[in-house]
């Protein structure tokens, strides 16, 4: 399995879990839309409101699960950050590419951006007999 590979596997899906950390330490999780870059960085918004803005803004350490279909998973985990600026134009066009309906999101006076850089991702199939599982480092 190669980088491209992860790519293609990503971008066949539009949803993935977050997890991220409370300021008091408390795991938590949420449903949210994703896009994915060639170099693998998740793209995701949310509103300031959110839990998860105050987790990734003072613990930028946080992971994803993508794919839940028959036993065919990817974990990953990484480092989030707001982008700004041109750099934030760019990923935007990356997550409207993927959710064009969310450039409506723009009007909305709380909304924020996050990339997540992979650390560490696992793909795992058990729908295949032995199991694939392969983990990657960056």
């Amino acid at each position: 399995m190669t980088k491209e590979d992860l790519y293609h596997f990503i971008v066949k899906h539009r949803l993935g879990v977050l997890g991220s950390i409370s300021p008091d330490g408390v795991p938590q999780g949420a449903l949210v839309g994703i896009a994915v870059t060639r170099d693998l960085e998740i793209i995701f918004d949310t509103v300031s409101t959110s839990r998860k803005y105050p987790n990734l803004t003072q613990n930028p350490r946080a992971s994803f699960v993508v794919g839940w279909e028959g036993e065919v998973t990817l974990q990953y985990e990484g480092l989030a950050r707001e982008p700004k600026g041109s750099e934030l134009a760019r990923y935007q066009e990356t997550y409207f590419a993927v959710w064009p309906e969310c450039r409506s999101h723009l009007s909305w006076p709380s909304v924020a951006y996050f990339v997540l850089r992979p650390k560490w991702i696992r793909y795992s199939d058990y729908d295949q007999n032995p199991p694939q599982i392969e983990e990657f480092s960056f």
